[in-house]
């Protein structure tokens, strides 16, 4: 009868125990365009003196002279979809908006706040 090789279990393997983080001070970031928070303060007051409503493209013509020293070289640029990327980020403002409830989605092209007394 052959004898059997005695065989040791296999040693467990050591994990790496992970490192915690040091709190390190979050960096700023460097962006290239405006992004879109900044455009929804200015939406609504552009919106508030225009009494609630306005067409986009009115919007856009007040909303640039409200945001000018606030625009970046790079907001001038298009997107790959040919809008003025300052345009794009202010229409993700508005989504944001109206997600929140401030602004309303009414008729195509009309920017609209939401009033509080309509349901």
């Amino acid at each position: 009868m052959p004898k059997r090789a005695v065989t040791s279990p296999p040693t467990p393997r050591r994990r790496p125990v992970p490192r915690e983080r040091s709190a390190a001070p979050e960096k700023l970031v460097n962006r290239r365009w405006t992004p879109p928070d900044v455009f929804k303060p200015l939406i609504i007051s552009v919106l508030e003196e225009a009494g609630g409503e306005l067409e986009a493209d009115e919007l856009f013509v007040e909303l640039e002279l409200l945001a000018e020293d606030r625009l970046r070289p790079a907001d001038s640029e298009t997107t790959p979809g040919g809008e003025l990327r300052w345009q794009y980020a202010a229409r993700r403002a508005r989504v944001a908006l109206i997600d929140e409830g401030v602004m309303t989605k009414t008729r195509p092209g009309v920017w609209q706040l939401a009033r509080p007394d309509r349901p």
